[in-house]
């Protein structure tokens, strides 16, 4: 699956949870300049005119837990890192107090999420998605 298609899984997976969990509906997508053509440069020009920042995390989850304001996640492909403007982001948001990570699959992403939500965050396990680290690229 590509990473469009792990997003739009865990957005379906959302849909259907937030019946259990209804503050989940609270989460949406953060647009990025994506597509070819004159048409998708003509369309980020503008976006970019409207506020668009590269680098911003993909999903944005506003419900405060514990010490945290809210949720960033960055969606990723497979064995995918951020790009620097992203870990500028994640870095940024993580000092403001926002909880943040880099999900490299839906499985990723709907585990952080339930781990945030239930404050069941812990970042001495390795198999656990990254969150609130320094973001670096090594």
């Amino acid at each position: 699956m590509s990473e469009h298609d792990e997003q739009v899984a865990l957005m379906d997976w959302i849909n259907l949870y937030k019946r259990e969990m209804p503050s989940l509906a609270l989460i949406f997508a953060i647009p990025n300049q994506g597509g070819q053509g004159k048409g998708a440069i003509i369309r980020g020009q503008k976006m970019k005119r409207e506020g668009l920042k590269k680098g911003v995390p993909d999903l944005f989850l506003p419900v405060a837990k514990g010490e945290y304001h809210g949720l960033f996640i960055e969606m990723k492909y497979e064995k995918g890192r951020p790009t620097d403007d992203q870990v500028r982001w994640l870095n940024a948001l993580t000092e403001q107090g926002y909880c943040c990570g880099v999900c490299q699959s839906f499985e990723e992403a709907k585990d952080l999420i339930m781990d945030y939500m239930n404050l069941s965050l812990d970042g001495d396990d390795e198999d656990e998605v990254k969150f609130n680290y320094q973001f670096d690229r090594n």
